[in-house]
């Protein structure tokens, strides 16, 4: 019972954190919302504690994915708002 607490811990961590980044996902708040209470919901009934290290290692590597993403659409709009002269021909 003691592992299935300190996992429980991790997997609402994980479910903060992704729904925290979820604010400025491209399709959307609610959309990311709706999708990431689903996900969890369809995992809820899992008990093997090797499952859940699985399911949580998932969700890290899909808050990087994520990470990724939201870093480089920043520097597509910090490139283009620099740089966008310098291609021109003059």
């Amino acid at each position: 019972m003691k592992m299935a607490n300190s996992l429980r811990g991790e997997v609402l961590n994980l479910y903060k954190n992704l729904l925290y980044l979820g604010r400025d996902y491209p399709k959307g708040a609610d959309y990311f919302k709706r999708r990431l209470k689903n996900v969890f919901l369809k995992n809820k009934d899992v008990k093997n504690p090797e499952k859940i290290k699985e399911l949580i290692a998932q969700g890290e590597f899909v808050m990087k994915e994520l990470e990724a993403l939201y870093f480089l659409r920043k520097y597509r709009a910090m490139k283009q708002r620099y740089y966008s002269n310098t291609n021109k021909t003059t």
